[in-house]
């Protein structure tokens, strides 16, 4: 797994591609923080960072799909993937190496982001006035996201050996688990059930830990549905269709 999670990664720093994305977070991010005047810290006058924690998820929503695509499909398109399960690793020690690849990638991102939060307590007034648990809640939450994102595009790159069609049914299948279960559930049809639908929703739980308090349930949630796309995964790959 170790050497599967090392091959990985160092793929993405030769191809430039941790760069390009880390790149093009900080970016994103960036602008929405302190550039943009209707999220900008500096405008918005209080020592938050709901711009950062806002914003992720949507960036995270483009740029995972992007890094994982490629992570089987493009393996089965060359013929290599086959040769790689004749060495003597399992099934799960080739999907955990890929998906802590991915999820170090993840990490690493997030990483720049505490200079905005020092930034941000340095800014304040007085210096620290802001509120750290919550922010570093919004952190794991954040974390949470990107795992599940990851998890979501390890599988999605098993269904298809077309990186695009990779690409995109990894979006679609992260929007859908965000946001778009959330949406589902603020249906009027729905009256009081529309409450319980929403639980199922990842935006349910990223809200709740971006409150600043860490709650056992809306982890669980969050490891409990990377545990069920890995397995999903691991069905896939074991099943040597494709």
């Amino acid at each position: 797994m170790l050497a599967i999670l090392k091959k990985e990664f160092f793929h993405f720093i030769h191809a430039l591609i941790a760069y390009l994305v880390i790149l093009v977070f900080l970016t994103f991010i960036g602008l929405y923080t302190w550039v943009f005047p209707e999220s900008s810290v500096l405008d918005y006058g209080f020592a938050e960072l709901d711009s950062l924690f806002s914003f992720g998820p949507i960036a995270f929503l483009f740029l995972i799909p992007a890094i994982t695509m490629r992570s089987f499909a493009e393996e089965k398109k060359d013929g290599t993937l086959e040769l790689l399960l004749t060495k003597p690793i399992t099934d799960w020690d080739l999907i955990i190496g890929k998906y802590l690849a991915g999820l170090l990638l993840v990490v690493f991102a997030l990483l720049p982001t505490l200079i905005y939060y020092y930034s941000v307590y340095s800014l304040g007034n007085p210096v620290g006035n802001i509120d750290t648990a919550a922010v570093f809640s919004s952190y794991i939450g954040l974390l949470l996201v990107g795992a599940v994102f990851v998890s979501v595009g390890i599988f999605c790159s098993l269904l298809s050996t077309n990186q695009i069609v990779s690409f995109i049914t990894s979006l679609i299948l992260c929007y859908v688990m965000y946001d778009g279960v959330h949406r589902l559930a603020l249906l009027s049809l729905w009256d009081n059930a529309g409450y319980l639908i929403d639980l199922f929703s990842l935006d349910y739980h990223y809200r709740a830990l971006s409150k600043g308090v860490a709650d056992a349930r809306n982890i669980t949630y969050c490891l409990s549905v990377i545990v069920v796309m890995l397995s999903l995964s691991k069905l896939k790959l074991g099943s040597r269709q494709w």
